[in-house]
Order: structure tokens, then sequence, then C-alpha cells
């Protein structure tokens, strides 16, 4: 420090403060002492690392109860915590039963007792029939609801008609929650052609952008009509953004997702019988993936989640390498962060960035802003802190899913987690994990507005 420069702040570990000598840090401002900090024992320090808020990943399938074979709530909070994400939201699928009814929400609840080493608030379910379940979830505690137009890929969670979303959507109106969708509709009349089901393209032609485009287009109506908050999840095409755009435009409360999938992989570099690249919808070309990025930086993207949708391996049909009959999901929660700043950093995009659509925005959408998502007094004390320069491969070894298959195994990716502090406590340090699970459940309070984020 230059002679004559201001000083803002002196540290030393002998400070005479009163008749005490303390290891302190005194606060100058205006050229006044501003005030005296104390230091603690149990200071972590991190050097020059990144000390950010911990990531808020709110669409993950944990699968717990009923498909522990494919996740639960121990190992995908684990990953979390490994991953810097100190809020994980669940969704109401693939559980079995799935989270449609209060009864099942409660059994959810249940079984996610003293399992979760990272805090966990719930996704509802919309399904034919269960119109009268809403608001009491909504009263329970759920952070909203999802649906899908097209079939789930699981038979305990069918999708819904037209009549079936109107009556939805006058059942959350005025309640100040929010309908999320698994955005495909089955309308491409080219279904019945066949091709190589090894090939990555064969599955991809069968679907196509315009399952999304009219979709969204389903969605943007509903959402002006009723105005009720309204979230398209994981966007893989970028033809519909014009529409979502409009309909913004005209005022509708409506938000988008993309995934960390379609950010970092493309069609072209997937190969022959690779179903671990599988997920739906698909993951689209290199062109594609470029304007997603465009659509991110310009704003017409809200936010980045991982859809983490893990399986077994024999679901994946990786002896056949048949795409048709695969399961479609991607794991990908310990790796969210890391997939995204080596991509993002490489784009343009800065450290405030990543805050915003990996925390910020997430939080705001399940109504968790209060208290998640932002370093600043009263906010609950969940600290990522990370190293954007450090670079690492993903091996099976340091996964901490409960299925090790992922299509990100030997990648190099650039941004390594060195720890994850929940509410103050230290919980995942270089590998190692907190004794006990120190998550708890996040029941959101029931809001009556609709403001857009």
């Amino acid at each position: 420090m230059e002679l004559g420069s201001t000083v803002s702040a002196v540290r030393s570990t002998r400070v005479l403060d009163g008749d005490k000598v303390r290891p302190a840090v005194v606060v100058i401002k205006d050229g006044k002492i501003h005030e005296i900090i104390l230091f603690l024992s149990d200071v972590l320090d991190v050097g020059d690392s990144v000390v950010m808020p911990g990531i808020v990943d709110c669409h993950v399938h944990v699968n717990e109860p009923g498909r522990t074979s494919w996740e639960g709530f121990w190992t995908a909070t684990r990953a979390a915590a490994a991953g810097g994400v100190t809020t994980i939201v669940d969704m109401p699928l693939n559980s079995i039963p799935p989270t449609t009814t209060l009864g099942n929400f409660h059994e959810k609840l249940r079984e996610a007792t003293g399992k979760c080493f990272v805090d966990v608030a719930f996704w509802g379910g919309v399904v034919p029939g269960n119109q009268l379940h809403l608001r009491p979830m909504i009263q329970a505690g759920v952070a909203g609801f999802k649906c899908f137009l097209i079939h789930s890929g699981v038979d305990e969670f069918p999708h819904v008609n037209d009549s079936d979303l109107h009556t939805a959507m006058k059942q959350l109106q005025g309640t100040g929650s929010v309908l999320l969708f698994h955005a495909e509709r089955d309308v491409w009349e080219g279904k019945g052609e066949t091709g190589d089901p090894c090939q990555y393209s064969t599955f991809l032609r069968s679907r196509p952008d315009v399952m999304e485009t009219e979709a969204i287009r389903v969605v943007t109506e509903l959402c002006l009509q009723y105005r009720v908050r309204c979230h398209i999840v994981h966007l893989s095409s970028a033809k519909p953004l014009k529409l979502i755009e409009e309909a913004r435009q005209a005022g509708a409360p409506l938000t988008v997702e993309t995934t960390h999938h379609y950010l970092s992989l493309c069609a072209e570099d997937i190969p022959a019988g690779a179903t671990q690249f599988k997920c739906c919808p698909p993951i689209r070309g290199s062109v594609n993936r470029e304007q997603l990025w465009s659509a991110l930086k310009a704003g017409q993207i809200d936010m980045v989640v991982s859809d983490h949708s893990p399986c077994t391996t024999d679901l994946k049909k990786l002896d056949s390498g048949d795409f048709t009959q695969a399961w479609g999901g991607i794991s990908s929660l310990q790796f969210g962060l890391s997939l995204f700043w080596s991509s993002a950093s490489k784009r343009g995009f800065q450290l405030p960035d990543v805050v915003r659509l990996l925390s910020q925005k997430t939080a705001q959408l399940c109504c968790l802003d209060s208290r998640k998502g932002c370093l600043a007094p009263s906010y609950d004390a969940d600290l990522v802190v990370w190293d954007p320069e450090r670079e690492f491969e993903i091996q099976e070894e340091n996964i901490h899913h409960k299925n090790k298959l992922t299509p990100y195994l030997g990648l190099k990716l650039q941004g390594a987690v060195r720890a994850t502090i929940l509410r103050g406590r230290l919980v995942y340090e270089d590998g190692s994990f907190c004794a006990e699970p120190l998550g708890k459940h996040l029941l959101i309070p029931q809001k009556t507005n609709q403001a857009q984020l």
C-alpha cells in the first residue's frame, strides 16, 4: 500500500480493544473508526477462492419413495452438496407414489426426513382428475405444480388434456402458485417413420422442434387467459423463443428455463448407441445450442437447471444401444456449476451472471427469494466456495449420484467446488461430507401475488 493512500481496514491477530488484546479488523469510514470486527476461531479462510450464494437447482428428480434404485434423498443431496448446490426442488415424478395428492406429499416428506444434506423444497403435480388436491397441497407448502402435455414416461403420472388444463388453471387463480409445463405435444405427423434406432439422428427426428413450439403456443394462450404464473421447463429448441417473447410483451407472467445439457452438448457429437445422451426433449444441433446461449445472454431465458433425471444402467439399454427404447434422462446434479461455467466463461458471461441464472432466478421461481440465492443480511448463510480457474476431470469414483452413468464421464471441466456451507454449517469440503444430514424441508408459504420474475 502506498504512503498517503486511504486505508479502509486494518487486520491483525493483536488489536488492543479496550483493555483486551484480540484478533480483529478495524474498519475505517470517512476517516473515523466505523466498527471493530472480532476474529472468531471458527473462521473458514478460503484465500482467493470465489464465495457466492449456493446454487438453487429447482429441477431435480430424486425418485424417492418408490424408485430408490434410481436415486434417493441421501445420494441426491450429497451429490448436490458436492456441486455447491444448497437447495434442490424435487419433482413430483418419478417417485411412487407421485406428489399429486396431499397424502402422497406427506408420504414424500416422511421419506425425506433425516436423509437430506442440503435443503429441499417440493413440486406437486397436475394430472387428470386431481384438481381438488391442488389448493390443499399449496396450503401444505408445495412450491407449485408440474404437468406434462405428452406422455411423461411413467404411467402413474399421466399427461393432461386441454380440459384438465383449464380446470387446473381455475384452481390456481388467485393462489400465487405456478404451473410448470413439460412443453412437448404429440403433433408430429411423421411419427411412423423408421430408421436405425442406434443412430441418435433417428431419435432426434422423432421429437422435432414443432412439438415444443405447438406445446408452448398452448402455454402462452393459457397464461394470457388466466394470468396464472406459468413456467416452461427444460427448453431445448430455440424456435419457440419468439412465441415466448410475444406472450411476455402482452403481459403473460411466463418464465422459461433451459438445462446444462442443452447448453453443453450437441447432436452432432453424440455417437451411435450412446444412450446416456438421451433425454426428452432431445439435445439438438450446435446451431440451436448457440441460439440458446444468445437467448440466455439477452434475458429471453430466465434460468439454468440440471433436470437431474437418473435411472439404473439397464434402463439405458447400453447393450443394444437402442435410443428408442432407452430411458430419457441425464444425471448432472453434482456438476451443474462447473458445466455452466466451462461453457459460459468462453461466451462472455461473468460471475454475477452465474448467481443470477443458477441461484437468484431459480429461487424466485419457487418463492424462496426472500431467504435463498443472495449474499445479503438476513438471507440463509448458504454459500459455495469454488475455484473458477481450476480444471478437473469427471471420474466415476468422484461421482456421488447413486448411478454413475452420465454423458459427462471423462469430460474435463473448469470450475471446481471446494466447500459448501448450508445455513452456516460446513456440509462439504474437498470430497468429504459432514457426518449427519443437516438439510431441512422448505415448505413454501402461500402468496397471493402473481408478479412475473
